[in-house]
């Protein structure tokens, strides 16, 4: 069967339409199709269309070369985006300043929300907000929902993924504190919310595409400095165990994106920011890449 990623690109009168990443070039999924997003609702029985589209596409050597091709966010509106907060032990150290006390049999995943509004895609800027001068990164695996999900059993957890993407989780640290507010703590709206704070990208490899995910390293550059490098294994609280507990709580549907956590590395505890003419440039094994530029926003 050939291989594909689902994308979303913008054709040439800057519609964003749904697409394939088939060897390299770019397919338009057919006329028909609304969007990423329509597929992923009924993703069941759109994979073995798109792997048939993708088969046919291949061999008659159609599309578009992947450069020529303005890729957009995948999904352009994912319904919800949950993001896990310190998921990765050795990231929880370097937040916490030392042994944050994280028992898995004692505690259960911690979880903020992103707005939709927050989404850009691979190659659009990351535009730093006026309001804070401590802008942060953050890579993550995503998980993407692909049929709806309610008290799952973690052994059955990953039949409801449609696939993987990357997320960087853009993080305004300044904003967090609230002095105005003490007895509420953290601000996770103001310091994880606003505009281009959650690019993601570049595609969605489908989840039967991907022999074991806990096996793929994630690593993140700032311009040519390596600053995070891990592996999905090193999960606290696993995709499965993700999808339990969010789902115990609320119905999951197609299209919600799990931003499963980020490996240390980040930004804060060197007291190193992202400013205007960075380039945050993040890889997963197996997924892809997704670069953004940095510039100075409203």
């Amino acid at each position: 069967m050939t291989g594909f990623k689902l994308l979303t690109y913008a054709d040439e009168r800057g519609v964003a339409r749904p697409g394939l990443l088939v060897d390299g070039r770019v397919i338009d999924v057919n006329d028909s199709a609304e969007s990423t997003l329509a597929l992923i609702r009924d993703w069941d029985a759109a994979e073995p269309l798109l792997a048939a589209r993708a088969e046919a596409a291949a061999a008659a050597g159609e599309g578009w070369n992947l450069a020529e091709v303005k890729l957009l966010a995948p999904l352009l509106y994912p319904p919800a985006i949950y993001c896990a907060g310190a998921n990765y032990m050795d990231h929880a150290k370097e937040m916490a300043g030392g042994d944050p006390g994280i028992d898995k049999s004692q505690k259960q995943p911690y979880f903020f929300l992103k707005s939709q509004h927050c989404v850009v895609g691979p190659g659009d800027p990351i535009r730093l907000p006026r309001v804070s001068q401590k802008v942060d990164w953050e890579a993550e695996f995503a998980v993407v929902i692909g049929k709806a999900a309610r008290n799952v059993p973690v052994e059955h957890a990953h039949e409801y993924v449609a696939g993987y993407t990357i997320m960087n989780d853009v993080s305004a640290r300044d904003l967090g504190p609230r002095p105005d507010w003490p007895r509420f703590g953290v601000d996770w709206f103001g310091h994880k919310n606003f505009e281009s704070a959650a690019p993601m990208g570049p595609w969605i490899v489908p989840a039967s595409q991907v022999a074991d995910h806990t096996a793929l390293g994630i690593r993140l550059w700032v311009n040519q400095e390596k600053m995070q490098d891990s592996t999905i294994s090193q999960l606290i609280f696993n995709v499965a165990e993700q999808i339990e507990y969010l789902s115990r709580r609320m119905t999951l549907h197609p299209g919600d994106v799990i931003s499963t956590g980020t490996p240390s590395g980040v930004g804060r505890p060197r007291g190193i920011f992202l400013k205007p003419g960075d380039t945050v440039r993040v890889e997963i094994d197996g997924i892809g890449e997704l670069a953004n530029p940095v510039e100075q926003g409203e």
